[in-house]
C-alpha cells in the first residue's frame, strides 16, 4: 500500500482528504504542523507528500527545503490557496513536483498524485543543496535554470561535496572516491577544487562555498 504524508492544518480539509485518499487505497499519515511532519517523515516509509504552505509553526517551504537538502527525492505536491506566481516558482525551485491550488476537485488531485508517483522513474537522480541541484544520472549541475559547465573530474568532486554537504571531507576521502586507479595526487585535488570554486563564482552563485579546513580538508556549506 502506498503511504502518503498529508501536511495540512485545516481540520475539515485534512479529514476529508484523509478519508477520500484512503478510500482510493492509499495509507495516509496526517500531520497538522511542521514538527509532526518532520517526525512522520523520519519514521514512516513514505512515497509521496501533500504539503500545505501555511502551517501554524512555519511555512511548508521549510519542510520542502529540508527534505530536498537531505537528498530525498520523494514526490511532493504543494496544496495552497496562494495564487501569486512567485509562490509557484519558489515551490518548484525548491524541488516540488507539482502545485495544486485550493479549492481543487478529488479527481484532479488523484490524477496529479498518480502522475507524481510515476515521476521518480523518469526524473534523474537529483540531489539538492541550497541553490544547487545535481542531476547525478545526467552528470549536470544546475543553478536556477542555468547549467554550470564542469569537467568530468570537477563534476565528480562537486557531486561528492553536495552528497556530503556540511561535513568535513579529507583529501584522502576524495581520492578514494574519484581516483579508483590511484593516478591523482593531493595537489590535483586542490587544483580541481580551485577550478570548481571558480566555476561556481562565475555562475553567479553566492549562497554556497567550498571552505578549506586547515590541516584537514574541505567543507561545502552555505554562507
Amino acid at each position: 500500500m502506498i503511504e502518503i504524508l498529508l501536511v495540512e492544518d485545516d481540520p475539515v480539509l485534512g479529514r476529508g482528504l484523509s478519508i477520500n485518499l484512503e478510500a482510493e487505497g492509499y495509507r495516509v499519515h496526517w500531520a497538522t504542523d511542521l514538527a509532526s511532519a518532520a517526525i512522520a517523515n523520519k519514521r514512516k516509509s513514505l512515497e509521496l507528500v501533500l504539503l500545505d504552505l501555511g502551517l501554524p509553526d512555519g511555512s511548508g517551504f521549510q519542510f520542502l527545503k529540508a527534505i530536498r537538502e537531505s537528498g530525498s527525492r520523494i514526490p511532493v505536491i504543494i496544496l495552497t490557496a496562494k495564487t501569486d506566481e512567485d509562490s509557484v516558482v519558489e515551490g518548484l525551485q525548491l524541488g516540488a513536483n507539482d502545485y495544486v491550488r485550493k479549492p481543487f476537485g478529488d479527481r484532479e488531485l488523484l490524477a496529479r498524485i498518480k502522475t507524481a508517483l510515476k515521476e521518480p522513474q523518469v526524473r534523474s537522480h537529483q540531489i539538492r543543496y541550497g541553490d544547487l541541484l545535481v542531476l547525478v544520472d545526467r552528470r549536470q549541475v544546475m543553478y536556477g535554470d542555468r547549467e554550470i559547465d564542469l569537467s568530468p573530474r570537477e563534476f565528480d568532486i562537486l557531486s561528492y561535496f553536495v552528497q556530503h554537504a556540511d561535513t568535513v571531507i579529507t583529501r584522502e576521502a576524495l581520492l578514494e572516491t574519484i581516483d579508483k586507479d590511484n593516478e591523482l595526487f593531493d595537489r590535483t585535488i586542490d587544483s580541481t577544487i580551485s577550478h570548481v570554486r571558480s566555476r561556481l563564482k562565475k555562475s553567479g552563485l553566492k549562497s554556497i562555498e567550498i571552505n578549506s579546513i586547515y590541516g584537514v580538508g574541505y567543507r561545502l556549506e552555505k554562507i
